[in-house]
């Protein structure tokens, strides 16, 4: 396979997609590690794995379902996606990115990104939120960035801005259904690192001091794809693990950990993504 795509290749998919379904979906949903059930709530879902998508990467990661789900949430027209791909399962970030260009295809306007992250800030706690303000994009610093390889101007120019990657809108209104229903919502950065090994305790001690608030695998090359296409991103993570202290014994990390969490998380996530789409 080509390490890019054409527009073609997503139209492809996109047509496969319309065969399935007459709706056009206005949300796209990219739901991360153990997050996938409030995928079970979309009415009248359509259903279609990924193996069944032309050109569509296929999950490999325990939590992550692989498989799309076309239909109605809180009266809104959405896209969700049950599990995302990884660069760390030996995907291109072209590949990782694949799923936004066809859901761009369809025409959605907005795209709601969770993942599961580890707390590097120290007041946050496991269970709890994370709205994403902004990211730090080190794996694209070194050189994974999705855009990479030729430009499809139909979609957005070759150098695109990246000074609001995450739409304020959509977070004031994200603060604004938490505090309505009391669900507390911590507001931070958001690194992404290419995994799959968890962090060390200088990795740690390193991107608490660049500023990062949460850590992750994922989420990035999605949003800067996206709002390359001028789709407008809301970004939560849900906090998986708080990671010690400095000066605290190092503690082991386990993908089990991020899935039991993400059954925590659910209801809080769920809230919040309700209201959102309620009120858009």
């Amino acid at each position: 396979m080509s390490e890019f795509f054409s527009y073609s290749h997503f139209d492809e998919a996109a047509a496969t997609i319309r065969e399935r379904t007459t709706l056009r979906p206005r949300v796209g949903m990219i739901l991360g590690s153990g997050l996938n059930s409030l995928a079970e709530s979309v009415a009248d879902g359509v259903t279609l794995p990924y193996g069944d998508i032309p050109h569509f990467p296929v999950s490999t990661v325990e939590g992550h379902v692989g498989r799309l789900v076309i239909g109605h949430l809180e009266g809104q027209p959405v896209i969700v996606m049950q599990g995302r791909v990884h660069y760390y399962e030996g995907y291109s970030m072209a590949q990782v990115a694949f799923p936004v260009r066809v859901m761009q295809v369809l025409g959605i306007e907005v795209l709601i990104i969770t993942n599961a992250a580890g707390g590097l800030n120290p007041e946050f706690r496991a269970g709890e939120v994370m709205l994403i303000s902004d990211h730090i994009n080190l794996i694209g610093m070194g050189g994974l960035n999705p855009l990479r390889g030729p430009n499809l101007d139909r979609f957005g120019p070759r150098f695109p801005d990246m000074s609001e990657p995450y739409d304020r809108e959509l977070q004031a209104l994200a603060r604004r259904v938490a505090a309505e229903e009391h669900v507390p919502l911590h507001t931070g950065v958001y690194v992404c690192l290419a995994g799959p090994s968890f962090e060390s305790p200088a990795d740690l001690r390193f991107l608490r001091l660049i500023g990062a608030d949460a850590v992750g695998m994922s989420t990035v090359p999605e949003t800067i794809v996206a709002r390359h296409g001028g789709t407008r991103v809301l970004g939560l993570s849900g906090i998986s693990n708080a990671l010690p202290v400095a000066g605290a014994p190092p503690v082991e990390t386990t993908h089990e950990e991020v899935l039991e969490a993400g059954r925590l998380l659910v209801p809080r996530l769920e809230t919040i993504i309700r209201g959102v789409l309620a009120a858009l």
